[in-house]
C-alpha cells in the first residue's frame, strides 16, 4: 500500500473539484501536504551481527533494511498513524524486515528474539487502526517486522467437511480467487479486505460486510496453528467440543501477542451462483434499526445487511442530485443476498415481506447495486480530506438492542462536544444480532494546527460515552494500543489479571508485540 495513505498508490489523487466545494463549504479547507518519503524519520537498522543471524534463519535475500520497506511497514493506517507518517515522523518503523516461509523458520525467529531481547511486531497486511503495529521499543534490543507475506498458500480443502487450510499471509483477494478455483468462498469481506490478511482477520476477530449471511471471521474459524515462545499450538480437532474454554478463542483477538499464527483452518461455503443488491428507505435510523432488529429476531436474514443513518445517507449514499434536496431524507438501507438462484428469491421474498410490512420503501436494484461498486473506495476520501485539511476518522462500537440508541446519541454528543459544531458525524449498523448490533460511526472536522491532539481528545470523549454507557470499545477494530485504557475499565480488574498471566505464560519475555492489547 501507500506509505502514507490507504490502498494502491495508483488509485491516490486529490479531492474532485465538487466535492472540494462542498466540503470547502460546511467545513473549510487548507492544503496540508505529507512530506517527502525520503524525509520520513526512521529508527536505526538493526545491529549487524543481529542482521547476520536473522539471514542463517530465513536467507539472505528475505531481511530487509532499506527505508522503503521498513517504512512501508511503520503503523497501521489509521488517521492518527497517518498523521505521524505525513509530518515525518516514523519513529515506530521496524529496525528490519523479516520474511520467514515455514512454520519452523517462525519457531526459529521467536526463539533468536527470546534470546537477543528483540521485539517482534506480526505483519499481514498493515491494516490496523487501532495502533496494532507500533511496538514498545524501551528495553528491547531493537524491533523487527515479521512480515508473512511468504505464508500465501490454499493448504488443504476438505470437500466432506467444507473446511480449507489457509496460510496466513493470504490477502483477501488471493484468498478468495484460490477458493473460487475449488468451487468455495469465505465469504469474509470487510471494507479492508483487498489488503487485509487471513492471519490479521483472526487476530482481530474481523467483521465483514456479509457478517449476516456468513458470519464474522472467529466464528468462521475452526482451527488454528500458532508459534509461541513456550512451542507450538494446535487447535481445532473437532467443530465443537466441551474440552474446557476454547483455546482457539484465546488466540482470536491476541493481536500476535500470544504467539504467530501459522495457518488457519475456516468453514467454507460453495462459490454462490447469484449475488444480488437491494435498497429500502426508512422515516429514520429508529425505525430502521427497529426493523434489523425484527429480522433478527425472526431468523430470516439476508447475507448483508446494513444501515446508514440520515446524515449518512444524505452525504455518502444519495445520489449527487439528492444531496441536501428533500429527496435526501431518511435513511437507507442495503440488503443483499447470494446463493442458488431458488434460495436467494426464497429468501429475498421472506425479507421483503417482512420490511414491506413494517413501512419501508423498496427502492430497488440499482441504488443497492452502487453500494457494492464503491465498497471499497471509502478509505481514499479520508486520505484526499487529509490532504486539504479535514480530520477524517472512524470508530465503531456495539451494545444491546435496548441500549442501540442511547450509545448512539451519547458517542455522536460526545463527538460534537470535543470537536465543535462543525463536525459532521456519520453511522451506520452492519453486523447484526438478535440481542443487539454495532454502530459504526465517520468523523470529518476542521483539522486544527495540532491535529494529532485534537483526534487524540475526540477519540477519548468518544471512547468513555461508549464504555460508560455500557457498550463495548470495539465490535471489529480490535484493541492495539489506544483502546488498551478503556479494555481495562471493560472487562474489568479481574479480566486485566487473566490476561496478563496468560501474557506472561505463553511470552515470559515479552518479545511478542509489547505494548499491545494488555493492560
Amino acid at each position: 500500500m501507500h506509505w502514507s495513505r490507504w490502498g494502491d498508490p495508483a488509485h491516490a489523487g486529490p479531492l474532485a473539484e465538487s466535492a472540494h466545494t462542498l466540503v470547502d463549504t460546511f467545513i473549510g479547507t487548507s492544503d496540508t501536504p505529507a512530506v517527502d518519503p525520503a524525509d520520513v524519520r526512521l529508527s536505526a537498522p538493526l545491529a549487524p551481527e543481529l542482521l547476520a543471524e536473522l539471514e542463517a534463519i530465513v536467507g539472505s535475500g528475505h531481511v530487509l533494511t532499506d527505508h522503503e520497506s521498513r517504512l512501508l511497514r511503520t503503523r497501521g493506517k489509521s488517521t492518527p498513524d497517518l498523521l505521524r507518517l505525513r509530518a515525518g515522523d516514523g519513529s515506530d518503523s521496524p529496525d528490519a524486515v523479516v520474511r520467514p516461509s515455514t512454520h519452523d523458520e517462525v519457531v526459529a525467529l521467536i526463539d533468536w528474539a527470546v534470546r537477543r531481547h528483540v521485539a517482534v511486531v506480526p505483519f499481514g497486511g498493515g491494516t490496523s487502526v487501532v495502533g496494532g503495529l507500533a511496538a514498545k521499543r524501551d528495553g528491547y534490543a531493537g524491533v523487527i517486522s515479521l512480515d508473512l507475506q511468504r505464508f500465501d498458500k490454499l493448504v488443504e480443502v476438505d470437500r466432506t467437511s467444507m473446511t480449507a487450510v489457509l496460510e496466513p499471509g493470504l490477502r483477501g483477494p488471493a484468498a478468495e480467487a484460490l477458493l473460487a478455483a475449488e468451487g468455495l468462498t469465505l465469504g469474509h469481506f470487510p471494507q479492508s479486505f483487498q489488503y487485509a490478511s487471513i492471519g490479521g482477520f483472526a487476530v482481530t476477530r474481523s467483521s465483514g460486510q456479509s457478517s449476516a449471511g456468513y458470519g464474522r471471521f472467529d466464528s468462521l474459524v475452526v482451527g488454528l496453528k500458532v508459534a509461541t515462545p513456550q512451542g507450538t499450538l494446535e487447535l481445532g480437532n473437532s467443530p465443537a467440543n466441551a474440552a474446557g474454554p476454547d483455546l482457539r478463542e484465546v488466540i482470536m483477538g491476541s493481536e500476535g501477542a500470544f504467539g504467530v499464527v501459522t495457518a488457519v483452518r475456516v468453514r467454507v461455503r460453495p462459490l454462490p451462483e447469484v449475488r444480488t443488491y437491494e435498497a429500502w428507505r426508512w422515516g429514520s435510523f429508529t425505525e430502521g434499526a427497529a426493523a434489523m432488529r425484527t429480522l433478527a429476531q425472526a431468523g430470516v436474514m439476508p447475507t448483508v445487511l446494513r444501515l446508514s443513518d440520515e446524515n449518512e445517507t444524505a452525504i455518502n449514499l444519495a445520489k449527487p442530485s439528492e444531496v441536501g434536496g428533500e429527496s435526501a431524507g431518511g435513511c437507507l438501507m442495503i440488503t443483499g443476498y447470494e446463493g442458488t438462484p431458488a434460495a436467494v428469491e426464497a429468501k429475498r421474498l421472506a425479507v421483503t415481506a417482512i420490511l414491506g410490512g413494517l413501512g419501508g420503501e423498496n427502492q430497488g436494484a440499482d441504488s443497492g447495486q452502487a453500494w457494492s461498486d464503491g465498497r471499497f473506495h471509502g478509505p481514499y476520501l479520508r486520505d484526499s480530506l487529509l490532504d486539504v485539511g479535514v480530520l477524517v476518522e472512524t470508530m465503531e462500537t456495539v451494545t444491546f438492542w435496548s441500549n442501540l440508541d442511547h450509545v448512539y446519541t451519547s458517542v455522536k454528543d460526545a463527538l460534537v462536544g470535543a470537536l465543535g459544531e462543525a463536525t459532521l458525524v456519520l453511522c451506520h449498523i452492519s453486523h447484526v444480532y438478535e440481542t443487539g448490533a454495532s454502530l459504526y460511526f465517520t468523523v470529518a472536522t476542521k483539522a486544527s494546527d495540532e491535529p494529532l491532539p485534537q483526534w487524540l481528545a475526540a477519540k477519548a470523549a468518544a471512547s468513555d460515552a461508549m464504555v460508560h454507557n455500557g457498550a463495548s470499545i470495539t465490535h471489529h477494530h480490535a484493541v492495539g494500543q489506544d483502546h488498551k485504557p478503556w479494555l481495562a475499565e471493560e472487562i474489568g480488574p479481574v479480566g486485566v489479571q487473566i490476561l496478563r498471566a496468560v501474557k506472561a505464560e505463553l511470552d515470559p519475555t515479552g518479545v511478542l508485540n509489547p505494548g499491545v492489547l494488555i493492560p
